[in-house]
């Protein structure tokens, strides 16, 4: 019986999505040993950039702005894949990371940050924000996260 139950209660089921991001994932460490560490941030970026250009419109236009914003405002980190996704990394950790609404059929595009990221705020903060479209508002607000994020 015990035997049943740890069967149930250890069966998984990931979406096929999440299955092509681990698979993904799998990809871009093994590109990221092949290139070694003196050619990764400038192939990261070249592999951002060419993730970015793939996404439809509306995705694409959000994670352009991000790309701008981070580059502006945290120049030291390195643009990388992770999971698929447009991210950034400080000591090969990744910081932020851009989700496009596409990839996991979602209704919105998420900009996450993890736990690298220096953005505590007293005993609970945000660490995701859902996005539609930016205003200027929005990309300063995003640009104070970032730096705030590196520090």
């Amino acid at each position: 019986m015990a035997t049943q139950q740890n069967a149930t209660r250890t069966a998984v089921s990931f979406s096929e999505e999440e299955r092509a991001a681990m698979k993904e994932h799998a990809q871009e460490l093994k590109t990221a040993a092949r290139r070694g560490s003196r050619a990764a941030k400038a192939d990261g970026e070249n592999d951002v950039l060419a993730k970015i250009a793939q996404m439809q419109d509306s995705d694409r236009v959000l994670a352009e702005r991000i790309h701008a914003i981070v580059k502006t405002n945290a120049p030291g980190l390195t643009p990388k894949l992770w999971y698929g996704m447009p991210s950034y990394a400080k000591d090969g950790k990744v910081v932020l990371f851009f989700q496009s609404a596409e990839k996991f059929k979602a209704r919105y595009a998420t900009l996450g940050f993890n736990d690298i990221a220096t953005l505590d705020d007293g005993t609970m903060w945000p660490s995701a924000f859902a996005l539609t479209k930016l205003t200027a508002a929005d990309e300063k607000a995003i640009g104070a996260l970032v730096q705030k994020a590196v520090r």
